[in-house]
């Protein structure tokens, strides 16, 4: 019975470290759309493409070296980060647009 006392604990801490960790991602997320409206509005007014395939590519390599570094697998930050250009360059679209 200690044992799995002690397991349910341990498993509380976990998760709420997990919790506080996926908190943190959306802050972040949120800052970093932050300034990614704020460049599509300047795309916008300049009239600039919405998306700029070589700065894309270039932070798809460097964020793959980040997750080598941090050993997490390259693969998934390139989704992860093709995900976010998605929704990006979605923004950027629609400021065009206004």
């Amino acid at each position: 019975m200690q044992d799995e006392n002690h397991a349910t604990a341990r498993l509380r801490e976990l998760r709420d470290s997990i919790d506080n960790i996926d908190a943190a991602l959306v802050h972040l997320l949120a800052e970093r759309f932050k300034f990614t409206r704020q460049v599509g509005e300047l795309k916008a007014e300049r009239s600039l493409p919405p998306a700029d395939p070589a700065r894309e590519a270039a932070q798809i390599e460097r964020l793959q070296a980040l997750a080598v570094e941090a050993k997490l697998d390259p693969e998934f930050a390139k989704k992860f980060l093709a995900f976010i250009i998605e929704e990006v360059i979605r923004h950027h679209q629609s400021a065009a647009m206004r």
